[in-house]
């Protein structure tokens, strides 16, 4: 007797279907094909153990079971209520007739309850897409499949459950969830909030023109001064998540599993901040299956990456090309992998070693040069990627016990939103660029025109202040989101002397 069952396999973030066929004939050998690894052979144990605890047996006859495409490697336990259900229903345990409607995943413990898989959102897309009724999966990842609207979700909590749903011996409810409701409820709920922030009025000024026109900022100063509690806060300052922004984002944390039990959908924007001894692999994503790394988690949102010069050198230049193109491809020998990465980079770094260079109050104690090998540990190339240089000092007393309430984020955030439609609007053309931090240099000459006077400012700058030619564009394009906050159409002067100021290590004070 032959059966087909369903199940489906993540590669990247999008799913494939993954059909399982079952043979049972005469004989007593157990066959499985398909380019299993090790973790679906052994399913055979976990399968037999969970299928006693509820009095079934499997029978003692020669049984193949395929997993097709069978030229494509299968990986994970997630397949093990598949093959189960296939199983029973060969050896005529369990009815078939509903096996072909729905798509079947979940990874069995011994007593023969489900344990939770990964990749849940894209596969229930998949199924949606391939036009089966419903899928039937562990209850603890049922929330997460039912984001997918016209797919019955059926969250079972073992496997008996699952035989009974499927023998038409129990009814179970499929899991529904309104997710413009989670959306609408859930948008723009951010623990941190700038109204926190007692100060520091030039650092979230920055960060609001950052915000505004999605550039990446680096901030420095001594230890203290409050570089990590302003980089918390950023998200909250960001437009809100689409729904497809939104979707996008909670597909890669899906497949991460990285999404717990009671989430669904991820309606804020996600802040990542991975600690300076992180591997190259685990900042932009790979492995032996590859998976989402940092950038990608952080994909819509902002990825900090606190005290900068102490990073791997190599996993800092890995960066650049998904800073320049806004996604990370992972080659393997049989297949690439694209993962979005469309962030915000926000870095922090102390001005030296000590902490101390440059402080109005406190003396660096640094021997010569070590200022200089300090900085450099941060590249060129990636610096040039960095369109705000912001430096950073420590809040005096009386800011620190002032009475007086700071701007919240939701107030700060409506100016960013006004900021970024403009942008939508000017962009509207190109489906590539959102925002003026994704300018090309051609597009600058076009869009940031600057008259006689502000030509002359930016000369005198460049020259005086030995800021190097690569601030030219960055300057051009923070003024033009400095002209979009003020409601400009035309980029003034103040504009431009307000961006010139964000390039400190540009000048030769800094950079040597």
């Amino acid at each position: 007797m032959l059966i087909k069952t369903f199940g489906s396999a993540v590669q990247g973030v999008n799913a494939y279907t993954v059909t399982v066929e079952v043979s049972v004939s005469a004989g007593a050998k157990y066959f499985l094909v398909g380019l299993p690894d090790n973790a679906i052979k052994e399913g055979e144990q976990r399968i037999e153990s969970a299928l006693a605890q509820y009095g079934y047996k499997l029978k003692r006859q020669k049984t193949i079971i395929n997993m097709a495409p069978a030229d494509i490697r299968k990986e994970g336990a997630a397949y093990d209520l598949t093959i189960a259900m296939g199983m029973l229903a060969a050896g005529g345990q369990m009815v078939a007739d509903k096996l072909s409607h729905y798509m079947i995943m979940g990874e069995l413990s011994l007593d023969g309850s489900l344990r939770p898989i990964k990749g849940v959102l894209p596969i229930a897309i998949q199924a949606r897409k391939e036009g089966f009724r419903g899928i039937i999966l562990p209850a603890s990842n049922a929330r997460e499949a039912a984001i997918v609207n016209n797919l019955d979700v059926i969250g079972v909590e073992n496997i008996k459950e699952a035989i009974d749903f499927l023998n038409d011996e129990l009814e179970i409810q499929p899991v529904k969830i309104d997710t413009r409701d989670v959306f609408q409820n859930t948008a723009n709920q951010y623990a941190a909030d700038f109204s926190d922030v007692q100060g520091q009025e030039n650092i979230k000024r920055a960060l609001e023109i950052a915000a505004a026109g999605g550039h990446n900022v680096i901030m420095i100063g001594p230890p203290g001064a409050g570089k990590t509690m302003l980089a918390k806060r950023l998200p909250s300052i960001l437009p809100p998540l689409s729904m497809h922004e939104a979707l996008e984002t909670t597909k890669i944390h899906s497949v991460a599993g990285k999404l717990g039990e009671i989430s669904s959908l991820l309606a804020t924007r996600p802040y990542r901040a991975p600690h300076h001894t992180i591997s190259d692999v685990a900042l932009v994503g790979g492995g032996g299956i590859p998976q989402p790394g940092e950038i990608s988690l952080a994909h819509n949102g902002v990825l900090f990456l606190d005290e900068l010069p102490e990073f791997k050198r190599t996993a800092l230049e890995v960066m650049r090309q998904p800073l320049e193109e806004r996604r990370v491809t992972i080659s393997r020998a049989k297949t690439t992998l694209d993962f979005p990465a469309n962030f915000m980079l926000i870095a922090s770094m102390n001005p030296c070693p000590c902490g101390f260079y440059n402080h109005p109050e406190k003396e660096c104690v640094c021997a010569p040069g070590l200022v200089q090998r300090y900085l450099n540990k941060v590249s060129g190339p990636l610096l040039d990627r960095i369109d705000l240089h912001v430096e950073v000092t420590p809040v005096t007393f009386d800011e620190m016990t002032a009475t007086r309430k700071a701007e919240d984020s939701g107030t700060i955030r409506e100016r960013v939103v006004r900021a970024r439609d403009l942008q939508r609007d000017r962009f509207n053309e190109f489906d590539d660029i959102h925002s003026n931090a994704m300018m090309p240099s051609q597009m600058v000459k076009e869009i940031c025109q600057i008259s006689d006077a502000g030509r002359t400012l930016l000369k005198t700058a460049m020259e005086r202040l030995g800021l190097s030619a690569r601030a030219y564009d960055r300057i051009l394009k923070v003024s033009r989101t400095i002209a979009d906050l003020a409601d400009s159409n035309e980029i003034k002067i103040e504009h431009l002397a307000e961006a010139i100021q964000y390039r400190s290590l540009d000048r030769d004070g800094w950079a040597g």
